[in-house]
């Protein structure tokens, strides 16, 4: 068994070849693992951008006095009151 091995130089490049295939594979897997991992993390900070409370976005418009202060106070009592 050994020596067809050794006599036969098509062994050495198929096994050569099957050596290569498999790093390209564990390779390929290891990227697509990183690409789930890196979507998967910003789709997680995508999520936490856009679910602001409601109370968050009327301080934000009242701060950039896109409603004055009766405005505020009036729809603050209505989201928590």
């Amino acid at each position: 068994m050994m020596m067809d091995w050794l006599q036969n130089p098509w062994m050495w490049a198929f096994g050569m070849f099957g050596m290569f295939l498999g790093f390209i594979f564990w390779r390929l897997v290891l990227v697509a693992l990183g690409a789930l991992v890196r979507w998967l993390w910003r789709q997680g900070t995508i999520v936490a951008h856009h679910e602001d409370s409601a109370f968050e976005i009327l301080k934000r418009r009242y701060a950039r006095g896109e409603i004055n202060k009766e405005e505020f106070e009036a729809k603050k009592r209505d989201l928590l009151g």
